[in-house]
């Protein structure tokens, strides 16, 4: 199975800010280095055959300009696609929109940095009460995914197995220090810590089912 110590060390994160026509934006960006091709790693996020190897489910068009919706999750237009360097979309779920990017660049021969930017309006009130953890621990759970697509030795989790994992020792565990980590970021990114740490406290219980703080 997944190491947990190993994936959760493996992955990046960081929390930023922009400014969008529509107001002050907060981005959250999560990268991981894997044993892959640049070539393989964008079929493996742009193809539709593959994306639910290692995520969801996935219908509609990954064309320039198509929607996609992904099975009980986000859907979308693809905005701009730069093979195999990466691509941007939006983020649609309920009535909210948000952005991706994803970019792809050589680290080494047959190795490849994955980085993920998703950028939102988030208000104060929903980021002091479940900070980027509410999003992160998602992306570091689908970077998993991507991580044991890869692997050559046939460890990691199958997508058909992801729900019975989740909820398996390790499951557990990575969701916990993963929202440690996003907590980390968030501290580091200007958060008062005392802030930080409730609100990953409340996003852990979120995930875990454990009682809320």
């Amino acid at each position: 199975m997944i190491d947990v110590t190993g994936q959760i060390s493996a992955v990046e994160r960081r929390i930023g800010d922009r400014t969008l026509p529509a107001g002050q934006a907060r981005v959250l960006t999560i990268a991981q280095t894997y044993d892959a091709p640049v070539a393989d790693v964008f079929d493996a996020c742009t193809n539709p055959e593959r994306i639910p190897r290692w995520f969801l489910p996935v219908d509609g068009d990954l064309s320039l300009g198509g929607r996609y919706q992904l099975e009980g999750n986000a859907g979308g237009t693809v905005e701009r696609c730069d093979p195999p360097h990466g691509f941007a979309a939006t983020w649609e779920f309920g009535d909210e929109v948000s952005w991706i990017e994803v970019r792809l660049r050589e680290a080494g021969p047959g190795r490849t940095r994955f980085e993920l930017e998703h950028t939102a309006h988030v208000d104060d009130q929903r980021w002091a009460e479940y900070g980027p953890g509410a999003v992160g621990i998602g992306w570091d759970l689908a970077l998993v995914g991507l991580a044991s697509h890869f692997a050559t030795d046939g460890t990691g989790v199958d997508p058909a197995a992801a729900p019975e994992w989740m909820a398996s020792p390790d499951g557990l565990r990575l969701v916990t220090e993963s929202s440690r980590r996003w907590t980390t970021a968030s501290v580091d990114a200007g958060t008062p810590p005392d802030e930080a740490h409730a609100a990953g406290e409340r996003v852990t219980a979120f995930y875990t089912g454990a009682p809320t703080p």
